[in-house]
């Protein structure tokens, strides 16, 4: 009975009903594109890091981490490559030569990471050969090619055909110098990245980092030859979710190889899922405080003009509690009428954007320094319709409160001889 009374109280001033429906909806349809914005943001910056240069798992010898030096190598990485493409959850893997060194033309010289690639495999893994703006990816019978950031071109005063020197230490910690030819130009949208890595194919950077004595017969140096040895293991996964049940694989196969994912490789990443999420708490709590103050206001006017209704219910026996619930089921109610409303807003102005992105060029110089693409697609999983939902509930449920309150505390007598 209640019920049916608190829904024919809310349609009794239309007007104010529909004002504060529609401001409630308006107010979560906001909240909704706001949240998916930064959702978006978010998710982009990570699945960028991965698919441009991370990927999900990542294999080392352990003390490679430490300085980057590339005498600490993997061995019987084709082995490794085996059984990790035989693993149902990957969908790709391949094996990186790294160096440490300078980049230098015939103006100016910087300091980079030298990636060596598998061209073949490294495009499976992370599809950087979509990031080349100028010329193009390596072709499988040309060698010491290079591939620059357009930054790094930019910086060294070269362009597509010039000759580049690469210096760097081989696996004996003597210096040694290698020139290769520019063939192609890239952007990740990361600027961190693009100033800081060049890339080579791996066979090349391989001949360089043997010694260059023949009679050397050091392990290294042996390993080298035979091709078989790598500083890092890149392994793409079909599912993110994924990742911990294949590390835990991994650290039983390969029990004296360094086994990390892509929050322990990029730090960075979890830090700023940290933050993305107590921002987006900071944006509801806001909201809920705005949308509190604006139900009190709405439901303590209409609990002022129902002032002699509400004294003659209580005189004619109705119990307070009756009287508190029936406000606050009213204003329960508007809630619930507004929720749907604004987040089936918020979900078809985030439909709508899904496929072509909200275009952030016009702050693209800011954007690259903090790796963010400047296209963001933003992104409503249900986990955050659920949190805007309860949102509202609470608030609404809270904002009844007092208005009930004020509406339980009335003399009916007072009540009853007021104008």
């Amino acid at each position: 009975m209640l019920f049916k009374i608190a829904w024919r109280n809310i349609w009794r001033s239309r007007i104010r009903s529909v004002v504060v429906i529609l401001s409630v909806a308006i107010g979560v349809w906001a909240l909704s594109f706001v949240l998916s914005f930064s959702n978006g943001i978010t998710y982009t910056y990570i699945s960028n890091a991965i698919r441009d240069q991370l990927s999900h798992l990542q294999l080392h010898n352990p003390k490679f981490p430490e300085d980057k030096n590339s005498k600490f190598f993997l061995t019987d990485v084709s082995k490794k490559l085996d059984t990790i493409r035989q693993m149902p959850e990957v969908e790709a893997t391949t094996a990186r030569a790294i160096a440490t060194g300078m980049v230098s033309s015939a103006r100016t010289a910087s300091g980079v990471k030298i990636v060596g690639v598998i061209p073949a495999s490294e495009m499976k893994v992370t599809h950087f050969e979509k990031n080349i703006k100028e010329g193009e990816y390596f072709k499988e019978d040309r060698h010491n090619e290079i591939l620059l950031s357009e930054r790094t071109a930019e910086k060294l005063k070269v362009k597509l055909r010039s000759r580049v020197v690469l210096t760097f230490q081989n696996l004996d910690g003597d210096i040694t110098t290698a020139a290769f030819r520019v063939v192609g130009l890239f952007s990740t949208g990361n600027m961190i990245t693009d100033e800081g890595s060049v890339y080579v194919k791996a066979d090349d950077l391989k001949k360089n980092l043997i010694p260059q004595t023949s009679e050397s017969d050091s392990l290294a140096a042996q390993s080298v030859v035979s091709q078989d040895i790598a500083q890092e293991i890149a392994i793409y996964l079909k599912d993110a979710k994924l990742v911990g049940d294949v590390k835990k694989k991994l650290q039983a196969l390969f029990p004296g190889t360094l086994v990390e994912d892509y929050w322990q490789l990029s730090p960075d990443i979890e830090l700023y899922e940290t933050q993305i999420h107590t921002s987006n708490n900071i944006i509801i709590i806001i909201f809920m405080l705005a949308l509190i103050f604006g139900i009190i206001n709405t439901m303590l006017m209409a609990v002022l003009e129902r002032y002699k209704e509400l004294g003659m219910l209580m005189a004619i026996g109705m119990n307070k509690v009756k009287i508190f619930t029936m406000i606050v089921l009213e204003t329960l109610m508007l809630g619930l009428v507004a929720a749907p409303l604004g987040l089936g807003l918020g979900l078809l102005t985030v439909h709508l954007l899904q496929d072509k992105g909200i275009d952030l060029k016009a702050f693209a110089a800011g954007l690259e320094r903090f790796g963010i693409s400047t296209t963001i697609f933003p992104v409503l999983d249900p986990g955050l319709y659920a949190r805007i939902a309860l949102a509202v509930l609470i608030t609404t449920l809270l904002a009844s409160l007092y208005p009930a309150r004020k509406a339980v505390k009335l003399d009916p007598v007072e009540a009853l001889h007021k104008i």
